[in-house]
């Protein structure tokens, strides 16, 4: 009996339909972000920068004490010169994560994660401060996230025309909000899978608000993640490489997993920092 075997899977390797129509498959995200070790000046090359190694290593000494139930560890780096700076800058390096928080306060985590720089600005623009901070998110932007937000959605008195399924997305919003705390999963609501009408949208984006911070993590594609003015309520938006939303989200809680550094991580973190110190003991 003649065996008959598959051409192939994906767009293009399916028959039209009788009427001429084709399947349209969105580009998903095709590249990852991994790990790849800073490159680093020899040991004679760092004689005098005795500063940047040791702030280097209680780094690694906060990494070794991480726990996510202690505040984390905030190491400043003001009056370190240009050569001390520039070794932490070579050493840390830029990871997946960068946060903007209003219009002073910039992080951004390093290549070892847990491990963010955390730089301040004034008003006028005018460098502040520059610190190192051990943890799985900056406190200073979760100190600030949701600083000036109200606890509660109000649902208006009557609905818009076109309004249809978000009177019970703010009741299921509500609920949860008031469910968040330590140890608690985020409740998560898919948009994308959920029927909903532009006026469904625009109401909840209106009642939501908008907060403080933005966060861009290119871990996996791109995915931005913003407060909104309710207390511990996030948007999650993922797209492809193309810049076409593939997958939007509220989230209700403290931190979303994907902008947080794991534990795991974080040990990780520690062993590969204390590779890169040995080079220099």
């Amino acid at each position: 009996m003649a065996i008959t075997s598959f051409g192939g899977l994906g767009p293009g390797s399916q028959p039209l339909e009788e009427d001429g129509g084709e399947l349209q498959y969105m580009e998903m995200p095709k590249g990852m972000l991994t790990f790849a070790r800073p490159i680093l000046p020899e040991k004679e090359e760092v004689a005098g920068l005795r500063a940047a190694l040791a702030v280097l290593s209680a780094v690694a000494d906060s990494l070794a004490a991480f726990s996510p139930e202690r505040p984390n560890a905030v190491h400043d780096l003001a009056g370190l010169d240009k050569a001390n700076l520039a070794l932490i800058d070579q050493a840390l390096g830029e990871g997946e994560v960068s946060v903007i928080c209003g219009g002073d306060v910039q992080a951004q985590e390093s290549v070892l994660a847990g491990v963010w720089r955390v730089r301040r600005t004034g008003a006028n623009g005018q460098f502040e401060g520059d610190t190192i901070e051990v943890g799985a998110f900056p406190s200073a932007v979760m100190a600030r996230a949701f600083a000036e937000s109200r606890d509660a959605l109000a649902a208006p008195a009557a609905y818009p025309a076109g309004v249809f399924n978000a009177p019970p997305l703010i009741a299921e919003i509500n609920e949860h909000i008031r469910r968040t705390g330590p140890g608690i999963e985020p409740h998560v609501i898919n948009l994308s899978l959920l029927p909903h009408t532009e006026e469904d949208f625009a109401l909840l984006d209106g009642l939501l608000g908008q907060g403080p911070v933005v966060v861009l993590s290119r871990g996996y594609g791109n995915c931005r993640v913003t407060t909104t003015a309710t207390r511990d309520v996030w948007w999650v938006r993922f797209y492809n490489s193309t810049e076409a939303l593939i997958l939007n989200t509220i989230e209700v809680t403290a931190l979303p997993e994907v902008v947080s550094a794991a534990p795991e991580d974080i040990a990780d973190s520690h062993d590969r920092l204390l590779e890169i110190l040995e080079v220099y003991r």
